[in-house]
């Protein structure tokens, strides 16, 4: 039995040691987008036109004309820690870029200004969320064995990325589960560092058919 005095004591020592981890667990964090934003200050459009809008505390890419469409962080990142919510309810393949860089390049026979990069994809289930694929750069980096298809991307509702590249290793987790865990020296020479893109890949639906949505954006450098 304690008296009231000592029951008091503790439970404010106790709250303030949740305050304390708190505050440690978000200490380093960057917030890139958060629900709070209304803006979509400090990114850039690259690539096709596709559009990207602030609606309803999130970060909404809708199909357009043209080739792959990328929202981009002005700011550039090496090694770090990225997380970000995703939502996808249509068939629409997208992904995000990191470490990635724009260079001109062709398309259907036109000189165009292309980004080029490692992609953490991100498609609907079952299929290949999660997998590492490099933009322009040559196809699949996660090796062709290993590319199995799962069903951790959760369709039509909210799904949390968790990517962490530090040198030449690239780790992502889906919704808590680890998908890949990529060492690969020869990307890793040409794209130390770069900017991070939400991509909306080109499709031959009609304009303003599809969409996919992003929130709570963040990035902690290592």
């Amino acid at each position: 039995y304690l008296p009231m005095k000592q029951k008091f004591l503790r439970a404010r020592l106790f709250a303030l040691i949740g305050v304390s981890l708190s505050a440690q667990a978000d200490y380093g964090w960057t917030t890139l987008f958060d629900e709070k934003s209304d803006k979509l200050d400090g990114w850039t459009i690259r690539g096709g036109k596709a559009t990207y809008d602030v609606k309803d505390g999130a970060i909404v890419g809708t199909n357009g004309p043209g080739h792959n469409t990328f929202l981009t962080t002005e700011n550039v990142y090496g090694d770090f820690e990225l997380e970000f919510e995703v939502l996808l309810g249509n068939p629409l393949n997208s992904g995000v870029q990191i470490r990635s860089i724009e260079k001109e390049g062709d398309w259907r026979g036109k000189t165009v200004k292309l980004v080029a990069g490692p992609q953490i994809e991100i498609e609907q289930g079952p299929g290949e969320a999660g997998y590492i694929y490099g933009e322009r750069i040559g196809g699949w980096m996660t090796p062709k064995d290993k590319l199995i298809r799962h069903e951790h991307f959760k369709n039509d509702d909210w799904n949390s990325y968790r990517i962490v590249a530090q040198g030449p290793r690239i780790q992502t987790w889906v919704n808590g589960t680890q998908i890949s865990d990529l060492i690969h020296e020869e990307v890793y020479q040409t794209h130390k560092s770069g900017f991070i893109g939400l991509q909306v890949h080109s499709t031959k639906n009609p304009t303003g058919t599809l969409q996919v949505s992003w929130r709570n954006i963040r990035i902690k450098e290592l």
